[in-house]
C-alpha cells in the first residue's frame, strides 16, 4: 500500500516518469510549470528502476538517480518516489493500473514531454496509457514537429483540448490531452553525462 492513501484522496497529481540519470533543473522547471498551470496539489517524480527502452550500461543505480532527484526538486510539492521498484512494474501502463488501483480516489494527469510522445507507439501498451488518465504534453523542440506528426498524436486527435483548457485537464475523463508550448530549459542529462558531471554505474 502507498504511505498516505488516506490523505491523497481527491489530491490533483501529476506523474512525471523518467530515468532521472540524473535529475536537473529541466525537471524542476517543467514540474514548477505543471503544478502552476495545471493547478496541482503536487508532482510525483515516478524514478524507474530501468526504462525498457535505454541501455543499461550508462544507467546509475537506481538509489543514486533518486538521491540526484531529491537534491534538485527542493520544493515541498514535488514528491521523490522509486514506488516502481515496490510494485514491482517495469512498464508506464502497468504502473498508472497500479496507482489507480490503490488510490482509487486520487485524480492523475501524466505529464511528458514532446520527445516521448513522439516515441509513445514504442511503449508497451501504450494506448492504455491513453484510455487511462489525461495526459499533458509539454514542448520540447527539436522534437515538436515529429510529436505533433506522429502516430500517437493523430490517435489522439479527437481528445486534444486547446492549450487554454489546461487548467480543466485532471478533470477530464480520458482519453484526454493537451500540448503546452513551452520554453524548453537547457538542462540535459545527456550532456550531463557528457561532461563527466554524472558518475557511471559500478
Amino acid at each position: 500500500m502507498i504511505p498516505g492513501a488516506l490523505a491523497l484522496r481527491g489530491r490533483r497529481i501529476g506523474l512525471l516518469g523518467g530515468s532521472f540519470n540524473p535529475a536537473h533543473d529541466g525537471h524542476r522547471h517543467i514540474t514548477l510549470a505543471a503544478l502552476r498551470l495545471l493547478g496541482l496539489d503536487q508532482v510525483w517524480w515516478l524514478v524507474s528502476p530501468q526504462n525498457p527502452l535505454k541501455p543499461r550500461d550508462n544507467m546509475a543505480a537506481l538509489e543514486a538517480r533518486a538521491a540526484s532527484a531529491r537534491a534538485v526538486a527542493r520544493h515541498p510539492r514535488i514528491r521523490v518516489t522509486t514506488l516502481e521498484a515496490g510494485l514491482g512494474t517495469t512498464y508506464t501502463a502497468d504502473t498508472l493500473a497500479a496507482l489507480q488501483r490503490q488510490l482509487p480516489a486520487t485524480r492523475f494527469v501524466w505529464l511528458m514531454g514532446a520527445d516521448n510522445l513522439a516515441q509513445l507507439p514504442q511503449w508497451q501498451h501504450w494506448t492504455r496509457i491513453l484510455d487511462r488518465m489525461p495526459i499533458v504534453v509539454f514542448a520540447r523542440k527539436p522534437y515538436d514537429f515529429k510529436a505533433l506528426a506522429g502516430i500517437a498524436a493523430h490517435r489522439m486527435a479527437p481528445y486534444r483540448l486547446p492549450a487554454r483548457a489546461a487548467h480543466t485537464i485532471v478533470n477530464q475523463p480520458p482519453p484526454a490531452w493537451v500540448f503546452l508550448p513551452f520554453r524548453r530549459h537547457p538542462a540535459s542529462a545527456t550532456h550531463l553525462r557528457a561532461q563527466g558531471a554524472w558518475p557511471r554505474p559500478a
